[in-house]
């Protein structure tokens, strides 16, 4: 993989030109200096909001089902719609970022989807907690790519994989308390009054954001200007890493979203027969993906960013694998597997897509958070479609053949690598 840029990382919308030439980046965040911690845990409070808001109604779509009569791929439109949505206004969301700010747009974003999460549990129709759940999604879209672009300029190069895992970190202990917290919420007064509390939960963490999170001090805004902005995500399309890295985030987000969305499906029917509440506690299995995405750096510097990608691969793999038992023990441990080797792998693809881009990485972040939650949504829809054919062996299946795309990209990667190293140069004409 490429080392990451020491250049000056203000980026505008037109950045199809070349980064500022600075070098000096001794006076950004990192480890032990003033506002790193700040920081850290004003966007760690803003990861909880965001997974917390975004699957929100995951674990609680056998009880949607019953609420509506619909078929669980009906019901898992609630999450897909809103992560489809987030995938398709991830880019222009960051646009905007680079005009208006990082800041400015994460606070936009989580002020939106916090409001509209308010009003979702009084929807009266399926039909309306679909469409209140893709509207959701949309405002959620400023907040991520914003995230990654914010910590790609104001935190030390060095600093970049350890800060995103701990943005990461955000994302599974909120996917992890929001399914928890609706789980027994709901088993004990239903589910309209679960998606309620996570609004609260929401509320909390973004007045959390709101106060903590450090001015930025190495943004320039940019014009909105549609041409240049359509240069420069061609420019990323064009680079064979970046795409690769898009493949890769989406076939992992297609893992997780079919296992995700499923599962409920599966503990509350025979063998398992699991209430509503001990349903939601089994996803404290997110706290595996806390301490995997953290370590990512960790495991980056032992094994290199291809180590580190072949090890989350084959521990999601195994995941799946022995989720297929009909023990209890064995599908939770296949959850733990899964869970670590998806959000390993993710901050180690979305750190390695911060570090490729030399230029508008906004739009590079964007790129890869679409393709991230076009995986989600697609994994979701057909996870369901495949549990209500095949049962939880066609979900693992599909789980499978999506792994077996990333092995596939990564050793392409691998090889292609290895085979440029290995290319003679070119021979240099002798000066007489």
């Amino acid at each position: 993989m490429p080392p990451a840029s020491t250049g000056a990382s203000t980026l505008t919308v037109a950045a199809s030109t070349q980064s500022s030439p600075v070098t000096d980046t001794t006076d950004r965040l990192a480890p032990g200096r003033p506002g790193y911690r700040r920081m850290s845990f004003a966007l760690f409070a803003a990861g909880v909001a965001t997974f917390a808001l975004l699957y929100s109604t995951q674990a609680l779509l056998p009880a949607v089902s019953a609420s509506f009569g619909a078929t669980a791929g009906q019901a898992s439109w609630t999450v897909s719609a809103a992560t489809g949505a987030l995938a398709l206004c991830v880019l222009p969301m960051s646009a905007l970022s680079e005009r208006f700010g990082r800041r400015q747009m994460m606070t936009a974003s989580l002020v939106i989807a916090v409001t509209v999460g308010l009003f979702v549990p009084f929807a009266p129709s399926l039909g309306w907690l679909i469409a209140l759940r893709a509207v959701q999604g949309a405002a959620l879209a400023g907040l991520p790519a914003s995230a990654m672009a914010y910590l790609a300029e104001e935190v030390r190069p060095k600093a970049l994989v350890a800060a995103i895992g701990l943005f990461v970190a955000g994302n599974s202990i909120g996917g992890m308390s929001g399914r928890i917290l609706t789980g027994w919420v709901a088993q004990l007064w239903g589910w309209r009054a679960a998606l309620g509390a996570v609004g609260l939960l929401a509320v909390a963490c973004a007045v959390v954001f709101h106060f903590m999170i450090p001015r930025a001090r190495h943004f320039t805004p940019g014009t909105l200007n549609p041409k240049a902005l359509a240069r420069t995500v061609g420019s990323h399309l064009a680079n064979p890493l970046l795409r690769r890295l898009y493949a890769i985030g989406a076939l992992f987000m297609t893992v997780f979203g079919a296992v995700y969305t499923v599962i409920g499906y599966r503990l509350v029917e025979a063998p398992f027969n699991l209430p509503q509440g001990v349903v939601g506690s089994i996803f404290l299995v997110y706290l595996v993906g806390t301490v995997s995405s953290a370590a990512a750096g960790r495991l980056v510097a032992r094994l290199g960013r291809r180590g580190a990608l072949y090890l989350a691969v084959s521990t999601t793999a195994a995941g799946l694998l022995l989720s297929l038992g009909d023990q209890l023990a064995a599908v939770l441990l296949g959850l733990v597997l899964i869970t670590a080797g998806f959000f390993a792998g993710h901050a180690v693809a979305s750190s390695s897509v911060s570090r490729t881009a030399t230029t508008g990485r906004a739009q590079a972040s964007a790129l890869y958070q679409s393709a991230y939650y076009l995986g989600s949504s697609a994994g979701g829809t057909l996870g369901a479609v495949a549990f209500h054919t095949g049962g939880w062996a066609g979900t693992v299946a599909l789980g499978l053949l999506a792994v077996l795309g990333v092995v596939s990209i990564t050793l392409y990667g691998t090889r292609a690598a290895r085979a440029k190293r290995l290319r003679p140069a070119a021979a240099v004409p002798v000066q007489n």
